[in-house]
């Protein structure tokens, strides 16, 4: 049942104009246009070096946060969790299904992106394992905010607000533009953002060929737990 569920989610979301644009096509536009256009100053090295780590983040928050909290945010204002969950599917097993959807997404843009930054001349460096720890926990943390916000808030709500933070956090969370060029007091509040984890993270595996990023892995790592707990105590599904 899992499996089943696990598929259909995946076919919906993909099959979504909206969603795509903002789980592939956004975050493929970003990486060729800023890796072939000087438009920022990125530092040392070729720009798609810099800007590759911070697309997957994005493309990670667009997968497990945005598009998740407005997809389940209208399936709960149109009374299908309400009826799924009157199913014999548990609830339990609607979440997981839900969250495995979000990584089989993951798994597609993560290649098509790589494929994209091959394209363009990307060296990256660094262990897979730290990749892989990094996506893993920036998933967990972005899909329990998601959860939080299209379990507590009104569709519509939840719809400009996703998209807001999507915006917000594509300028301010180190993705596009370095986050030295922020005042040192917005860069330490903006390191603490979820998304400067990822992508900070990311870049230094990627690009410098850092080992364990162990306090980007930490900030993720509360984020998730505070944001997967809170989504637990307060998801109304009705």
């Amino acid at each position: 049942m899992i499996a089943a569920q696990t598929a259909f989610e995946t076919k919906m979301l993909l099959r979504n104009g909206e969603q795509l644009l903002l789980t592939v096509i956004i975050p493929g536009l970003l990486l060729v246009l800023f890796s072939t256009v000087d438009i920022i100053d990125t530092g040392e090295g070729a720009s798609v070096d810099f800007l590759t780590p911070g697309v997957l983040a994005l493309a990670v928050m667009s997968t497990a946060f945005t598009g998740q909290a407005i997809a389940t945010g209208f399936e709960r204002r149109y009374g299908v969790l309400k009826r799924l969950g009157a199913s014999p599917l548990p609830r339990w097993a609607l979440m997981t299904a839900k969250t495995l959807s979000v990584l089989v997404t993951e798994v597609l843009q993560i290649v098509l992106l790589t494929v994209i930054a091959f394209a363009l001349g990307w060296s990256p460096e660094g262990s897979p394992f730290a990749v892989l720890l990094l996506l893993v926990l920036g998933t967990a943390a972005f899909s329990g905010l998601g959860l939080l916000m299209a379990g507590t808030l009104k569709a519509e709500a939840t719809l400009a607000a996703a998209n807001l933070v999507f915006v917000l956090l594509l300028v301010g969370g180190g993705v596009i533009v370095p986050l030295d060029k922020f005042p040192d007091t917005a860069q330490t509040l903006l390191g603490l953002l979820p998304i400067s984890a990822l992508s900070e993270g990311l870049r230094e595996v990627l690009q410098h060929g850092a080992g364990m990023p162990w306090g980007d892995l930490g900030v993720l790592a509360v984020w998730a737990v505070l944001g997967l707990g809170a989504a637990a105590r307060f998801f109304r599904w009705e």
